[in-house]
């Protein structure tokens, strides 16, 4: 018998999210203490930078892929099922739609500055890997979401 109140399970990107927040604490923390010591870290808000890429699009995933978003339902609870229905239908349409294009975008950066070696000031952290979890990332909540449109009784 399955315990009631059981953890959700934790996979993969769970793991990236949690170990991007990690890094931006614990360099955060280095920083700090590096500036009142008088030895300030180099090159501590590139790294926040890019550990929070990760975090983030791990975040999102983790919570569309759950149907955890925030919400608030003080208008949708007073609709009727069926216009419920009709309004989450057209909100993973426009949140599909949202993704694609945010998908495209970053994808549009990312093939224009393919070949420029873009990277930071400091520590040459290279943009090009940040901007293809973007656009992967886009890429799949779009997916997910338009996942919800076709198919709603997976996600309610």
């Amino acid at each position: 018998m399955a315990a009631v109140n059981a953890p959700p399970r934790r996979g993969p990107l769970f793991y990236v999210g949690s170990g991007g927040l990690l890094c931006v604490m614990l360099v955060e923390a280095a920083a700090v203490i590096g500036r009142h010591v008088g030895m300030p870290v180099m090159g501590a808000l590139e790294i926040v930078q890019a550990a929070i890429v990760p975090a983030a699009c791990a975040g999102m995933l983790i919570a569309t892929l759950r149907g955890a978003h925030a919400a608030v339902h003080m208008l949708t609870e007073r609709l009727t099922e069926a216009t419920r229905a009709r309004v989450e239908l057209g909100t993973a349409v426009l949140a599909a739609l949202l993704f694609a294009a945010l998908c495209g975008g970053a994808a549009w950066l990312a093939s224009e500055y393919w070949n420029s070696y873009e990277q930071s000031e400091v520590l040459h952290i290279p943009f090009r890997p940040l901007r293809l979890l973007v656009a992967f990332t886009a890429a799949g909540l779009s997916v997910a979401f338009l996942y919800r449109a076709l198919r709603p009784e997976k996600f309610s």
